[in-house]
């Protein structure tokens, strides 16, 4: 019996079960497998995206620019339903953004989702062709891949640098996002860029002493929030999944409370937006390009340098609409107050001036980094010991009380305006961009407050009678040559009762140039009614400072025996200072407490919240009300608004800008950080720019329909409030916006407030360069975005500023 049972071992015939039931479960496992195979083949209507694109890269724009956009940029709208912009849309919410066609199942439907389709196209049917080629015809695995996110997250792309291995290699997903962004196009061309961006999080707080051990710790770090190679999936294994892998969605790098914040405001997405083409410049200054005074082309067509034409502004006569490309292995500038004494080199990479300089302990080259060690031409042994030397000569001066504003003529690197902030001294430091090299930038980087300009033959560009102090630490400005035409400008800028601090060579050398050159000045001075109040000596540097004091009335220029130089016509308005030549006259000062510049200020800081004494009979449209509610206005908008939730850490904030500063309230409402405020005044509007020097701050006049004077990446954070509607009216926006790029320094701010249609461009702009939402919101129009290190890979030859 045993042997019938095993009747198949020994070669008995027995009834065939196990024959019938495999041929039973072949069929069954062919039918099972031919259903899934057509359900999963049902083929959706195809719109503007592939999978592989919204999975793992980022479409062109339409115009077939290089150009990406984020994928939180895509915009659903169709005329019935919208997801909104700059969010995280849930499945059911990309579900919901496409019509339901009659033919489609649910099937259909699901499938739409689970391939994370986003268009507002509708059902347009694109064909294999397209779905795997952009617009322009490139291969969609190519595409770029954008997420990003400074300070400690990871910015990554694919822009498919190396050698193509395969087209399943080029489509895997895991691949594309353990790729570290270096700038898109531009870094990724910079030798040894990768690692300083990698270690960007580290940089950030300016530690000076960081060993590569701990920066490679924080490449592991930041790159295990990535997948590993092993987790990639392959874009064809993606479209045959039930849902997407979360890894591989495009925006989980975005801040999580930034996305709630702007989902609980519920702003839309316009119907229609424009579409932007970034390139990168390409010009002879680099990184380091100043649109008005890089000009090449109109520097040649000067006709004499002699007064020194080449370094005053000369625009193009359209604002050029490229970025500027960053230096190589630039990093997240040390923070305040370390960076007063040492930047990155990699920064400012400018050696011509530690050459020249070095001795004289203006700037060194220590290891990574530049130092400065506070000294300077005529103070070798400190600032700080330079600035209560002058104190001492002449306590009247009273750093910080009576002499709060300053200027700083020949600047230097703006050691003497670093080491015034010690004395609670705010100081305009000016230098041109000339031979030595970068003084201004080297300034800027520091945290310093500086402009790039010269005495040339147009006014600098500040109103008249509002610096305390104006100094001059051997600046070799020669003030007393055409009838002291320099030395006039001073005395147009400088306060009725202000001194002029004045150490160079004539002061305390004996050679015949020198001593020429002191009874030049020593006359002119006179004739002007400034007073020579007192000559001291340092014992120390072993140096001399003199130090004249304004009239602070008129009597003195009507006593003099010749009216030279002469008084101005009464037709000269003192305060018109945008392009106007220097003239060779002397402004009167006030006459009565109506007209600005009749008092010396309150001491600082009570001089800040108080409206100027001059507003009550102000004609210009200005009153202490004015003064009053925008000063509160401000302080409520800052400690309300400002300081929470809009995604800003305020402890990284040094340089700022206003860019439409009105009267200085939300620089006032500033005054207790550790940061300083350019207030800019543009030239088109109310002439407030004195009641903001009035109250112990500074600024600067300016028209925003041509390039700033400073260098790029100068500022952490520009605030434009009502700025860009107007401009609309008058620039080009796509210029100005590109110029705010060029200004400010990646990882930088800006905050918008404007109306909803105004904002809404501003922020398409923001997203076309790549920079990251932090917070938006329709009821307060209010926006603040944060730079990127992004930059396009095109680039665009600007002919005029070109050698």
């Amino acid at each position: 019996m045993a042997q019938g049972r095993y009747a198949r071992v020994d070669g008995q015939n027995s009834p065939n079960y196990c024959l019938i039931f495999c041929i039973m479960g072949f069929v069954s496992t062919c039918l099972l497998a031919a259903w899934m195979t057509q359900s999963s083949s049902i083929s959706p209507v195809r719109t503007e995206i592939s999978v592989e694109e919204f999975m793992g890269g980022i479409p062109k724009v339409v115009d077939g620019s290089d150009a990406t956009l984020p994928v939180d940029a895509l915009k659903v709208n169709d005329g019935r339903s919208s997801v909104q912009e700059g969010s995280n849309p849930s499945v059911q919410d990309i579900g919901n953004a496409f019509p339901k066609e009659s033919h489609s199942t649910e099937e259909q439907n699901s499938q739409k989702v689970k391939e994370g389709l986003v268009s507002g196209d509708g059902a347009e049917n694109k064909g294999a062709e397209k779905q795997k080629r952009g617009e322009d015809g490139t291969d969609a695995s190519k595409q770029e891949v954008t997420s990003d996110k400074f300070d400690g997250v990871v910015q990554t792309h694919n822009d498919n640098a190396g050698p193509k291995e395969s087209s399943d290699e080029s489509n895997k997903v895991g691949e594309t996002e353990t790729k570290v962004e270096e700038s898109g196009g531009y870094q990724d061309r910079i030798p040894g860029a990768q690692e300083e961006i990698d270690a960007m999080k580290k940089m950030q707080d300016g530690a000076i002493n960081q060993s590569d051990q701990e920066i490679n710790k924080d490449l592991k770090e930041n790159s295990s929030v990535l997948p590993s190679k092993n987790e990639s999936t392959s874009g064809t294994e993606l479209s045959n999944e039930t849902s997407p892998q979360p890894q591989a969605m495009p925006w989980p790098t975005q801040s999580a409370e930034s996305e709630k914040e702007k989902l609980s405001q519920g702003f839309s997405v316009p119907k229609q937006q424009k579409e932007y083409r970034w390139k990168v410049c390409n010009v002879t200054a680099g990184p380091d390009y100043i649109p008005c005074l890089d000009n090449v082309q109109a520097l040649k067509m000067l006709h004499t340098t002699g007064h020194y034409e080449h370094r005053e502004r000369h625009c193009p006569d359209e604002a050029p609409t490229c970025l500027v490309p960053l230096p190589k292995g630039y990093r997240t500038p040390v923070k305040w107050p370390k960076s007063r004494d040492m930047i990155w080199f990699t920064n400012v990479p400018h050696t011509r001036l530690v050459d020249y300089k070095g001795k004289q302990n203006w700037v060194k080259i220590y290891d990574r980094y530049l130092t400065f060690p506070g000294g300077g031409t005529q103070f070798k042994y400190g600032a700080l010991h330079y600035i209560d030397y002058i104190q001492q000569t002449l306590p009247e001066i009273a750093w910080g009380k009576q002499s709060r504003v300053v200027l700083d003529v020949g600047c230097g690197v703006a050691s003497f305006g670093g080491y015034l902030f010690d004395r609670d001294v705010l100081t305009m430091s000016l230098a041109p961009k000339d031979e030595h090299e970068a003084q201004v930038q080297f300034a800027l980087e520091r945290g310093i407050p500086a402009i790039s300009a010269v005495m040339g033959t147009k006014r600098l560009p500040y109103p008249s009678m509002v610096f305390d102090v104006i100094h001059c630490a051997r600046c070799r400005v020669p003030w007393h040559i055409e009838g002291g035409k320099l030395l006039l400008e001073l005395n147009r800028l400088l306060r009725p009762g202000g001194y002029f601090v004045w150490s160079a060579t004539p002061v305390y050398r004996k050679g015949a140039e020198d001593t020429s050159i002191w009874k030049e000045m020593s006359k002119l001075t006179k004739a002007m009614c400034w007073e020579l109040v007192k000559v001291g000596k340092d014992g120390v540097n072993r140096k001399s400072a003199a130090i004249f004091r304004k009239t602070s009335s008129n009597d003195c220029y009507e006593e003099r025996p010749t009216n030279d130089p002469p008084l101005c016509d009464d037709s000269d308005d003192p305060n018109d200072a945008w392009y106007t030549p220097l003239q060779q006259c002397i402004h009167k000062v006030a006459k009565d407490s109506s007209e600005c510049g009749a008092q010396w200020p309150a001491p600082w800081p009570s001089r800040l919240e108080k409206p100027p004494y001059w507003l009550e009979g102000s004609t210009a449209g200005n009153s202490p009300k004015d003064f009053t509610d925008d000063h509160n206005h401000w302080k409520h908008e800052i400690t309300n608004t400002y300081m929470n939730g809009i995604g800003i850490d305020w402890s990284l904030v040094r340089n700022v800008m206003d860019m439409n500063a009105s009267y200085g309230g939300f620089a006032a409402a500033l005054k207790d950080l550790k940061l300083w405020v350019m207030n800019v005044v543009t030239v088109n509007s109310s002439d407030t720019l004195p009641i903001i020097y009035e109250r112990g701050l500074f600024g600067i006049y300016h028209d925003w329909c041509e390039s700033f004077s400073t260098y790029p990446r100068s500022y952490d954070l520009l605030h434009a409030d009502h700025l860009f509607s107007d401009l609309a009216k008058r620039c080009n926006i796509v210029s100005v916006m590109a110029e705010v790029d060029r200004i400010l320094r990646p990882g930088g701010r800006l905050i918008v407030r404007d109306n909803t249609e105004t904002m809404s461009e501003v922020r398409s702009m923001a997203k076309s360069l790549h920079w990251k939402i932090t917070h938006y919101n329709d009821n307060d129009e209010l926006v603040c975005i944060m730079k990127t290190l992004w930059r396009p890979s095109e680039v665009e030859l600007i002919a005029g500023a070109t050698a």
